[in-house]
């Protein structure tokens, strides 16, 4: 794709050639009085046809040619603010269209963000109003080509925006490149290919990148995670040619005072392919699972944004990974396994591997006392099947986290829904011959999941699991998830962090 060059445009607007020009109409009374105004502002004869079509119920967009070459093209694109509009629309809208210049020539690409006042209502503040479409060009920049033989170095696309408040929009550009270089290092490790993204390769890669950023980084082997008696990874991981490793990023965030900044820990499920094990996957888009560390690729990439802005917080992210694969040493449904916090897993279903690494990061966070705990993995098919490929599950017994979680989600567009943590779901976990079962049964299968995971957990610290098996995973609900793993979860998690 492109090599981007994102400023806010001066009052004094310059059209250098191969320039594209993108004005948005919001659809309203007279849009065609405003139409005619706009086509002479910019000295463009439209056609009765682009008109009719434009300003019909289902014209978008008009793009017209200028042979004076100030700007080479405008692009006229409506907006319906009615009941089907969301906060996500400019962000959606922008990250199909950058894709669409890939081939052309342009060089330069002038964006006029409309007026707040007429969205100020989807929006949680103007800065985020214009985030949004900083972010939608970002996100539609974004590719995984680097294995093609045939790639070519990228082209300079200079994005000029405009909008009414020059300072809260650079402002949201220098925020929107922070949490997008988090969003596409998360992208990166989803979409690597798992033999080149093995445990060990994983955890060099995250320690390269997160020690540039001043972060700091350890990476427990397969030695000190047995010495850590981390019983539910070493099980997990035995199976594979390819070590397991524990991973732990640290960032202290700067502060006037030590009791502004509170500590949070965020785990990550690190599986960096999944086969199932013995209770092996179906073949069909089993590819997928290089995907199945996303949990982890997020929390690396959340910390790279939060360390990139220098956010007031005290963060931690662990990251247990592992491969799960099939081989004589693999882990057997059957089998009985002692975690790092002495309790003990009956193994149902290999498959439900991902709990039992995550049993050995939750507990390792638990004694670090933090303040709160957020956890994020691809754990199970059932939160897809109850809630759909573009929502996360949400999960936890604390009611003012769960408020906090839902309105930031609506605000990003990275949306979660809060699925019950009742204790009458134990019983399913519950084993004969060991403190838990690693499967909960056919029913409910996304909360047994929750409700193992809470065994590992210390009651009193404030703990939420998301479940984003359906959206880190490719999905053609927008333009910006169609292609490649999404990242889905860097986005929310920076934008909590930054409120609490």
């Amino acid at each position: 794709m492109f090599k981007l060059a994102i400023s806010s445009g001066t009052n004094k607007i310059l059209y250098k050639p191969f320039s594209i020009s993108l004005r948005y109409l919001i659809n309203e009374k007279r849009i065609d009085v405003t139409l005619e105004n706009l086509a002479k502002v910019f000295n463009v004869k439209l056609t009765d046809m682009q008109k009719k079509t434009f300003l019909s119920d289902n014209g978008n967009d008009i793009r017209v040619q200028k042979y004076d070459g100030k700007p080479d093209e405008v692009l006229i694109s409506k907006v319906k603010v009615d009941e089907s509009f969301s906060p996500d629309y400019f962000r959606n809208y922008l990250a199909g269209f950058i894709p669409t210049l890939d081939k052309e020539s342009v060089k330069n690409l002038h964006i006029f963000i409309p007026k707040y006042e007429s969205f100020k209502k989807y929006f949680s503040s103007e800065e985020y109003y214009y985030q949004s479409f900083v972010e939608g060009v970002y996100l539609g920049n974004y590719s995984f080509g680097g294995y093609k033989s045939d790639r070519k170095s990228p082209k300079v696309l200079n994005v000029n925006f405009y909008a009414e408040n020059t300072k809260k929009l650079n402002s949201s550009i220098s925020r929107a490149k922070i949490i997008l270089a988090g969003l596409n290092f998360a992208k990166d490790l989803q979409n690597e290919p798992s033999d080149n993204l093995t445990p060990v390769k994983f955890g060099k890669r995250i320690s390269d990148e997160l020690k540039k950023a001043g972060a700091r980084v350890k990476v427990f082997n397969e030695i000190d995670i047995r010495q850590k008696n981390m019983g539910g990874l070493l099980a997990v991981g035995k199976g594979s040619a390819n070590p397991p490793r524990f991973i732990i990023i640290e960032y202290s965030g700067i502060s006037k005072s030590k009791s502004a900044k509170r500590k949070v820990v965020l785990v990550g499920k690190g599986i960096t392919f999944d086969s199932g094990g013995i209770s092996i996957k179906p073949a069909a888009n089993m590819w997928e699972m290089k995907a199945d560390m996303s949990g982890g690729a997020v929390v690396a990439g959340t910390i790279l944004a939060v360390s990139k802005a220098k956010l007031n917080i005290n963060l931690v992210g662990i990251i247990p990974a592992a491969e799960n694969m099939v081989s004589g040493n693999s882990m057997r449904p059957g089998d009985i396994v002692v975690t790092s916090s002495g309790k003990s897993i009956e193994v149902d279903n290999t498959d439900a591997e991902g709990r039992m690494v995550l049993a050995d990061g939750l507990f390792y966070a638990s004694k670090l006392k933090p303040d709160l705990i957020i956890d994020l993995a691809t754990l199970t098919g059932a939160c897809v099947v109850a809630l759909g490929e573009f929502v996360a599950g949400l999960f936890t017994k604390d009611d003012k986290l769960a408020k906090e979680l839902y309105r930031v989600g609506i605000d990003t567009h990275e949306r979660v829904w809060r699925l019950p943590m009742w204790d009458d779901y134990n019983i399913l976990n519950k084993s004969e011959v060991a403190d838990v079962k690693n499967l909960g049964g056919r029913w409910g299968g996304a909360i047994t999941a929750a409700k193992f995971l809470e065994n590992f957990v210390e009651k009193k610290i404030p703990w939420a699991h998301i479940d984003i098996a359906g959206p880190a995973i490719a999905n053609n609900y927008n333009n910006y998830t169609k292609k490649y793993m999404t990242g889905f979860g860097v986005r929310l998690l920076f934008e909590y962090l930054s409120k609490i």
